[in-house]
Formats: structure tokens, sequence, C-alpha cells
């Protein structure tokens, strides 16, 4: 890859990463009243439906769709979490997501009930040759798995490629597909799923459709191999590590390090060594009286600022009260991207290949 290829990669992360500033700035009283207006105008009494217009829809949805590759999908929520699970997001947060705290029964019941009730609309066959089997796996697949692995199954901003995976390949009963559906990979950020087994045939149906449709069609691989990225020097990259780039004053091979190789690999540690985007920002708030509250930077647009603090307390003000100070080490990985050349990041990817 070169490196007008791979910086177009980090700032595709990086617009993302800050799309909570959009999120923010359309989440106001006049956008909210429009929204809800519009489904009384369609003729939706639910009250459920009314707040979830107000509150999520501009980030999900009006039809809990999902607003990819930013937001994910609520179509289907309730195969991965529990209503009090759904209830504590939703009143404290996650990533970017602002708390909603006000948010109190009887409208958290009545909310709680619309995003956790299937939408029979969102059950429509996605045209897979006409196998009802692989159809309705192709519904829930698109509920549920397209956010991270794509909507054809060959891989998305944060899953990979489950056309080439080689359990998916190797798996003839669809057990293991199935366990790991299950059971998720904590480790790597998958959440368990609560199918009923007709749902779960269906969805393994729908991959194997999916490798199917891959193999019938040699030669149109989308995703990066790990191969692609193994073609720098390693002693070179070690070099740029410990000198120019700078990457030894913040890191360490037998510390932070250790083992990075083992835990990512291919383009989802070079996503990690261009723009880590991941990495907290800090930031501490200095109200008026003089009181200070630091915690996670959670998002900053042109007028506001929140943050959640250690026990998961989300809070945030209007900048024009207080003053803050915004802990960012990840601005030293963006101050490298006019600097690096093509064999800067070859190199350096080749080296961090070898900290297993």
């Amino acid at each position: 890859m070169k490196k007008a290829q791979l910086l177009h990669f980090a700032v595709t992360v990086l617009a993302i990463a800050t799309g909570s500033i959009l999120c923010s700035f359309l989440r106001s009283p006049v956008h909210a009243a429009a929204l809800g207006a519009a489904v009384q105008a369609g003729g939706a009494q639910d009250e459920g439906a009314a707040s979830y217009a107000e509150h999520c829809a501009i980030c999900h949805g009006d039809h809990r769709e999902g607003n990819l590759p930013a937001f994910p999908p609520l179509t289907g929520i309730e195969h991965q979490m529990s209503e009090a699970q759904i209830a504590d997001i939703i009143q404290k947060g996650k990533d970017r997501m602002p708390g909603f705290p006000e948010i109190k029964d009887p409208e958290l019941a009545m909310l709680l009930h619309f995003v956790s009730t299937p939408d029979a609309s969102q059950r429509a066959a996605a045209g897979s040759g006409g196998n009802a089997e692989v159809e309705a796996g192709a519904a829930i697949f698109k509920q549920n798995c397209s956010f991270c692995h794509g909507r054809d199954a060959q891989g998305g901003e944060t899953g990979p490629d489950l056309t080439q995976s080689k359990l998916v390949l190797a798996d003839k009963t669809g057990d293991a597909i199935a366990a790991v559906v299950r059971e998720g990979r904590p480790a790597k950020k998958m959440p368990p799923f609560k199918f009923s087994d007709t749902e779960l045939h269906g969805l393994i149906a729908f991959i194997r459709d999916r490798v199917a449709l891959a193999e019938a069609h040699p030669g149109g691989r989308r995703g990066v191999d790990v191969a692609d990225l193994q073609t720098g020097n390693a002693e070179a990259g070690k070099a740029y590590f410990n000198g120019a780039g700078g990457c030894a004053r913040c890191h360490s091979p037998t510390g932070d390090l250790s083992g990075i190789a083992s835990r990512l690999e291919g383009l989802k540690l070079e996503e990690q060594m261009l723009y880590p985007w991941e990495a907290k920002r800090s930031v501490t708030v200095t109200e008026a009286s003089g009181k200070k509250v630091t915690g996670t930077l959670i998002y900053e647009d042109e007028f506001s600022v929140a943050l959640r603090e250690a026990d998961g307390t989300h809070r945030s003000w209007f900048k024009n009260r207080v003053r803050y100070k915004i802990d960012a080490p990840v601005e030293a990985h963006v101050e490298l991207f006019p600097k690096y050349t093509d064999d800067d990041i070859h190199n350096l990817m080749a080296y961090l290949q070898t900290l297993r």
C-alpha cells in the first residue's frame, strides 16, 4: 500500500472517530421535535417510537437501521443485550454515545420496549437466490453482523472477511460457527448473541452462501492479507522506531507493545500504528467555582465538551462557561502523517510484526 492510500485510510478512521460531533450538533430540541412530528404524522402512536425519534434516530436511523460505519443498527439488539443492559447504556452512554439520564420510567420502559421488539419490516428477504433459509439468515446478518463484517460478509470497518475465515472454511457441520456466535470473542470485542436454533441455522446458511459466491468469482478479493503488509525491513523499522520516528519516547517493545503482533495483525496492526483511534484522551474541566473534574473525553464540538468519570458518570459543559485541557497522546501519530515516507511505513510495520 502506498503512503497516500494509508493516509486516506487513517483519515477515514479519524472521521469516524469524531462522528459524534455531528450527532451532538444535530441532537437539538428543534430537530427532535421535527422527528417526533414526523412520527405522529405517519400515524405512529407508540410513545416508545416517539422517544426513539427524539433521542436516537439522528444517529441510529429512523428505522433503527444504523448509519454505517459510524453508528450501529439497533435492529436485533435484543439478541445481544438484556433490557437492563440497554437501559444502562441509554442512561450512562457508551463510547461516542452520550448518556440520557433524564429519560426515566415510564418513558424509559416504552423506549426499551420499542428498541428491543423485532421489526417485521426488517425481516424482508435480502435476495440470495430464493432460498428461504439463506434469505432469513441474510436479514439476521444484516441486522446483527454487517456493522463489523460488512453487508456481504467480506469484511467491514472492524470485522474480518468471513468468506476467507479459516474457522468458517474448515467448519463442515456449523458447530464451530455456532459456538463463536453464541459465546462471542471478548478478546476481539465480538459480543455473544442469543439466537434460536432456527435463526442460527439461517445465519450459517447465509455465511456459507457468501463463501460459495466468493469462490465462484475468484480474483475479486477486497481485503488486505497479512502477507501484503510484510514487505519492509525490520531492522530499518527498529532504527526508525528508536530514532527519527520518535516512537520510543512514548512506547516500549517490552512494555505496552510487548506481544502486539500476537494481538493484532495485518491491517488491524497498521491501523493501530497510523492512528490508534481507541487511545483514550483525557480532559480536565475547571468550573467557574474552581472545582476540577477529570475523566475520559467523550466528545468535543464547537459548543460543548463532555467526559466520563471513573465511576461511569457522564458530564458535559458549555465551553464558554468553563476552562478545560485535553491530553491527547494520539496527536503525536497524526503529526507523523506528512512526515512518513513509504519506506518508513513499510519498515515500521515489519518491525512491529516481530514483537510477539
